[in-house]
């Protein structure tokens, strides 16, 4: 059995927890290594870096769509499907970076008012209990969505569409194993600061 047939199979579906269990387990031992958060850091940065610059030919090409549009009666489906594509990438490789910046979206009605030790707590918990696992979830359920796409040869189903779709697909793979690395990072950080105080 392979490794998508694995997590397609009934038993991986009635023992997820099982998965969930071990990928914690694992970001926390990942947190142990010295300099994780650095490293994390580094490469969250790499792929922000990678989003600014797919944002940056984004308006370069909603700039060409809409000239050659509006003035030219012109156009491309494949490049708008690029555009929605190229929007999704800014998206999904600036998860980690927002992360590691604490920028990501926070109710904090009740967490401000707290003493920063029980926030720090209140932090690690959050990360441990409901980022890692998510990052767990999603590459785990999208890994067989990709390889389906890969396998079929997907394409747009629009004229003059894209194809290789699974490019596209795996994109949410890469940034949710970032996003698992990043939180393990963030564990080592969240600790570090809370021996600190």
């Amino acid at each position: 059995m392979g490794v998508l047939e694995f997590f397609q199979s009934d038993w991986f579906n009635t023992h997820i927890y099982l998965l969930l269990a071990g990928g914690m387990g694992g970001a926390l031992l990942l947190s142990l290594l010295p300099r994780i958060e650095y490293w994390a850091d580094r490469l969250s940065t790499f792929f922000m870096f990678l989003s600014v610059g797919t944002l940056g030919v984004l308006a370069v090409l909603v700039f060409y769509e809409v000239v050659a549009r509006k003035l030219f009666n012109g156009g491309s489906i494949g490049l708008q499907e690029l555009e929605w594509h190229l929007y999704g990438v800014t998206f999904l490789f600036g998860i980690g970076y927002t992360m590691a910046h604490d920028k990501h979206v926070r109710v904090d009605i009740l967490y401000s008012r707290f003493p920063k030790k029980v926030q720090l707590g209140i932090n690690f918990a959050g990360i441990l209990l409901f980022a890692i696992p998510l990052a767990i979830l999603v590459v785990t359920q999208t890994l067989p969505f990709v390889a389906d796409s890969y396998l079929q040869n997907e394409r747009s189903g629009d004229p003059g569409g894209l194809c290789c779709r699974w490019i596209i697909k795996s994109t949410i793979v890469v940034a949710f194993i970032l996003l698992y690395i990043q939180s393990a990072g963030e564990l080592r950080k969240t600790y570090l600061r809370w021996r600190e105080v």
